[in-house]
């Protein structure tokens, strides 16, 4: 009986350290991006401010969320799934904005140019031959915000412009490091 109590709890030891280690990962990768990615500035425009369940937040669409089909450096053989990879380039315009100037599939894909910035984007719904507009979801399109304040910054979104600095990783995933209410910050995110 012992040597069954102490095999269990040599599991659950196991496992317990493997969950950790695993959080650890996850919450080392996000910091690791933040800390050291390409810093993108992205003009943003709301959704909606609330969720039930986590409380408010800022739901955020990008001008590089909705592209057209002719920013393919080599236009797609056929159909596409929804949630195919598709990379997109961005380059600072002359106000430090960052907009949209070619998309690839991953494979065959040429190295951005030293200009460009990279984003890793999943197609929002399919993509066919018919189809002129490519919608893409980059991970960053919710912002939490402290309680009770979703509503105020969604209302003022529709007056102003707010911005995000998204930083970005070699493989191009992005992360929200900033929020800004023109060019002042109203939250930054914390590495940890």
């Amino acid at each position: 009986m012992k040597a069954r109590t102490g095999l269990f709890f040599a599991a659950a030891l196991a496992a317990a350290l493997l969950q950790i280690g695993f959080l650890a990962w996850m919450i080392q990768a996000r910091a690791d991006i933040l800390r050291h990615g390409w810093e993108v500035r992205l003009k943003v425009e709301p959704v909606d401010p609330r969720d039930l369940l986590r409380g408010d937040y800022v739901r955020l669409g990008y001008g590089i969320s909705v592209l057209p089909k002719t920013l393919f450096s080599t236009p797609p053989a056929g159909t596409l799934a929804e949630g195919a990879i598709v990379l997109v380039d961005v380059q600072a315009d002359e106000k430090g904005l960052f907009q949209p100037v070619a998309m690839h599939l991953p494979q065959g894909a040429p190295p951005p140019d030293e200009k460009s910035v990279r984003l890793r984007g999943a197609l929002r719904s399919g993509l066919s031959p018919a189809t002129d507009r490519v919608r893409l979801r980059y991970g960053i399109e919710r912002f939490y915000l402290p309680e009770g304040e979703g509503r105020a910054i969604e209302a003022d979104m529709r007056k102003r412009s707010f911005y995000v600095i998204a930083a970005v990783s070699a493989a191009g995933q992005a992360q929200i490091k900033a929020f800004q209410d023109g060019d002042t910050t109203l939250y930054q995110e914390p590495l940890y």
